[in-house]
This record gives structure tokens, C-alpha cells and sequence, in this order.
């Protein structure tokens, strides 16, 4: 198996950084060699959060260079445009449909571009946008948003189901293992 290569990105509070650790079990549980690398900016603020995720039958680096990543998880939809020159021509996309105002919005220094999607579709012919928070209001809770994303990846990959699951399963809290199933279950099955 050649490296695959994740670009997570978004916002504190979001909950990429399970899912980048979600990501990572897989990998271990696989027997690849993973490599995961989290770049914080104020995230406990609202700030932008990078993570990069590699793995594969032999992983050198944990960083992923401009242009590499064949997978771009955004959890909110200026994050993707902001990282999106990580993506590789023919990379897969996969955004949340999410704004949350950066600290120059909120200041009114800057506004939020209103044609973000429109320009995302337009990088890459495998762009996915998904409105996770939607789903995860159905199911109950907002906070498995990302479960509902990393389903979404998963129906996209050659990894089993089962496999997905185990991962998920051992990486979230014990309490919320059945709602984060439900919630990876709806990413999975989304049409999109």
C-alpha cells in the first residue's frame, strides 16, 4: 500500500483532534505505519486547527507537503479554502458546510466570503459537502458532527466498515461510543 495522506482541518472545539486520533487507531489497528501531527492556533479560542495523518506500509515523515494530501477533511467551510492548496490535483474534498466567523469577521476587519462552496467545487471534480451539523442535530447531538464526517470519508476509502467501527469505538469516550456509531453510520450512508 502506498502512504495515504489526510489533511484534517477546522476549527477548536470542532472535534478534529479525535478524529485525527480515530484515524490514527485505524492505522495501528491496520498495522500500517501512521504518523499524526496536530498544529494548533488559539484552538481552545476558536482557532484553526491542523492535523496530518499518514500512513501506509512505511511513513518517513508526519508532515504533509503542499500539494500531497489526497484527502482534504474540513470541518468548516473557510478552513477548506484556506488549506486547500494541500490538496493534490485529483485529491478528494470533503467539507462541512459550516461557517464560523474568524476573529477579523467578528472584529469587522474582514467579512466572510459568501461564495466559498462555489469556489471549492470549482478545485476539485471530488468535492463533498455535507452539511454534518444537520445530521448530527437529528441524531441529537452536534458534538458527533465529526463522527458524522469521518463516515463520509470512510465510505471513500478501501478500509471495511468493521474496521472503522472497532476504531472509533476504542477512540471515543465509552459513554458516547453508541451515539458516535449512529452518527459515523448517517456519514457513511449520506447521499452526497
Amino acid at each position: 500500500m502506498q502512504s495515504i495522506n489526510i489533511l484534517i482541518v477546522g476549527v477548536g472545539g470542532q472535534g478534529t483532534l479525535l478524529t485525527s486520533r480515530v484515524l490514527g487507531n485505524l492505522a495501528s489497528d491496520l498495522e500500517y505505519d501512521v504518523k499524526v501531527s496536530e498544529v494548533h492556533g488559539m484552538a481552545q479560542r476558536g482557532g484553526s486547527v491542523v492535523t496530518h495523518v499518514r500512513f501506509g506500509k512505511k511513513v518517513y515523515s508526519p508532515l504533509i507537503e503542499v500539494g500531497k494530501a489526497d484527502i482534504l477533511l474540513s470541518f468548516e467551510k473557510m478552513e477548506a479554502l484556506r488549506w486547500l492548496h494541500y490538496l493534490k490535483e485529483g485529491g478528494m474534498l470533503i467539507v462541512n458546510d459550516q461557517s464560523i466567523n474568524p476573529m477579523p469577521v467578528i472584529t469587522g476587519a474582514a467579512e466572510y466570503p459568501d461564495d466559498i462552496l462555489d469556489r471549492l467545487k470549482k478545485s476539485t471534480a471530488k468535492a463533498i459537502i455535507i452539511n454534518a451539523i444537520d445530521i448530527a442535530k437529528e441524531i441529537g447531538n452536534i458534538r458527533v458532527a465529526n463522527s458524522v464526517l469521518l463516515g463520509v470519508l470512510a465510505k471513500y476509502t478501501d478500509i471495511d466498515y468493521k474496521n472503522w467501527e472497532k476504531a472509533l469505538s476504542r477512540t471515543v469516550p465509552p459513554r458516547t461510543v453508541e451515539i458516535n456509531l449512529k452518527a459515523f453510520d448517517k456519514g457513511y450512508n449520506a447521499r452526497v
